[in-house]
């Protein structure tokens, strides 16, 4: 992987490369409306966000020490990793030939045709909004668990989703003020991250006088699901990794938004993953080393256990800091994630796939941003999370709703550029003859996994236990099905531009 410059600005074009994705993006039968105004650290920091090993690991911190426990935490950090990174470059391959805001479902309505398109666009979007409720209101938790430490607040599920939806709030109106403010947020969230990692990992490796034998991090066993068999719950456990592993796809989806797209956004994607991959499992090593009390770690009354783990190991002052840098990098998380979903539902409406369409697809003339998809993007995730107000396992459910959305609608285009063979044109950026074999092992890991996290994972199976992904995915796919009868007629990717002036008029009405 080349070096970039740590810029969120453009990078100088050599040989008019903005004109030249302008003009790609065009030969793709889109009228470019969008800000290009990120760089390549830009891109590759919103993948990165969106990713958030400060938010992903912990926040499902919890979940993992009763699905297996420390062994199935890092050797499946390990393994997963490896298997999202060839999802990932397969993915970068696809990007590259079709840079468009759309990403995973004109990626599949070009290779497969309009049905293949409108289900994946479905289930990207499901994921999507599945992403933003589970990365916000896995910051609430946090802030409760903070205010908990700070003021001897106690964390109710109706504080807690208040709590969720003023981040909501404050996350919809920073995506308002342009690409060019989410830009530069991400590309600090970056360098947050990684010393926040660094931060938290040598103080806890430093500080504390007693640390858990290598033998217990790499070989302990844990099951507090209720099921009996060890194979089931380790693969339950999984979902701590493979819902960290997501969101990756907003360097696609923020395509039409960067400087020459066609290779910076695939290498956001690789390269957001691997560099994730590392700093992950440096952080899960660090937090169960310091484990001091493992049934109090899972029974705290801050309803977070990294927290507790930080107030044994740290001290109240410490464990307080700890946290903030935790939240902080939460909130750029979330962020990230309402701009690339924004980008996904101004895309889809363009292509008048969901009901509302003309509303959904205006642009702000004065920054250039998608408003009304910024504000149905975090009214929708507000929804996902209501559940939680009366369900104690909803959010491991808001968690595998992202993942079985999300995955498998990455799955989808890789398959079919497979399918595609030698008829697939690819772009500058390009895995050659890795392509094929790599791309069968990212299609047969996304099959395995969507089937893993529709399972229950909790035993016995109540209304309080139920797997509401399940019900999630069924509800989007009829809905999906039933609105392709209403609107297959006007649903369509276009044909490429021949530059008329009715076109470019067609295409002016969505800025308003």
């Amino acid at each position: 992987m080349s070096r970039t410059a740590p810029t969120d600005a453009p990078r100088k074009p050599s040989a008019d490369a903005l004109p030249d994705e302008e003009a790609r993006l065009r030969e793709l039968g889109y009228q470019p409306v969008l800000a290009r105004r990120m760089g390549g650290f830009g891109n590759f920091a919103i993948s990165f966000s969106v990713i958030s090993v400060l938010s992903g690991c912990m926040t499902l911190y919890g979940f993992g020490l009763g699905t297996g426990g420390p062994a199935v935490m890092l050797w499946g950090w390990a393994g997963v990793g490896l298997f999202v990174l060839c999802v990932g470059l397969a993915l970068a391959e696809v990007t590259s030939a079709y840079p468009t805001s759309g990403a995973l479902y004109y990626m599949a309505d070009r290779l497969g045709g309009r049905r293949w398109g409108w289900y994946t666009g479905w289930l990207n979007l499901l994921g999507l909004l599945g992403a933003i409720a589970g990365i916000d209101y896995g910051a609430a938790l946090f802030t409760g668990a903070f205010l908990n430490l700070q003021w001897g607040f106690t964390p109710t599920p109706g504080s807690t989703f208040l709590i969720f939806l003023a981040i909501l709030l404050l996350h919809a109106v920073l995506n308002l003020f342009g690409v060019r403010l989410v830009s530069v947020l991400n590309s600090i969230s970056v360098w947050w991250h990684l010393a926040g990692v660094a931060v938290i990992v040598g103080a806890l490796a430093i500080v504390p006088d007693r640390h858990q034998s290598a033998g217990f991090v790499l070989t302990e066993f844990v099951n507090d699901t209720g099921w009996a068999n060890p194979f089931y719950v380790a693969a339950i456990g999984l979902l701590l990794a493979q819902y960290t592993f997501s969101g990756y796809d907003a360097s696609a989806h923020l395509s039409e938004e960067t400087a020459n797209a066609s290779v910076t956004a695939a290498r956001g994607i690789v390269r957001a993953i691997w560099v994730s991959w590392i700093a992950g499992f440096a952080l899960l090593a660090g937090l169960t080393f310091a484990i001091q009390d493992y049934a109090g770690t899972v029974g705290t009354a801050t309803g977070v256990p990294p927290a507790q783990i930080f107030l044994d190991a740290l001290g109240t002052g410490g464990a307080t800091a700890l946290l903030l840098v935790v939240i902080v990098a939460q909130l750029f998380c979330g962020n990230a994630e309402v701009a690339a979903a924004s980008r996904m539902v101004f895309a889809f409406s363009r292509d008048n796939a969901l009901p509302a369409s003309a509303t959904w697809r205006k642009v702000s003339r004065r920054t250039r941003t998608p408003v009304p998809a910024v504000w149905l993007s975090v009214g929708a995730a507000a929804v996902i999370a209501l559940p939680s107000l009366y369900s104690a396992t909803a959010y491991g459910a808001v968690t595998a709703i992202n993942v079985i959305g999300i995955t498998p609608a990455y799955a989808i285009p890789i398959y079919l550029r497979l399918r595609a063979g030698r008829a697939f044109t690819p772009g500058p950026w390009s895995l050659g003859r890795w392509s094929r074999p790599i791309g069968m092992v990212a299609v047969g890991w996304v099959a395995v996994v969507t089937v893993l996290f529709c399972l229950p994972q909790k035993s016995p199976v109540t209304v309080d236990t139920m797997n509401y992904a399940v019900i999630a995915l069924a509800v989007v796919l009829l809905l999906a099905t039933v609105w392709w009868y209403v609107a297959r007629r006007s649903y369509g990717t276009p044909t490429p531009y021949g530059g008329s002036a009715r076109e470019e008029a067609d295409i002016a009405e969505g800025i308003v």
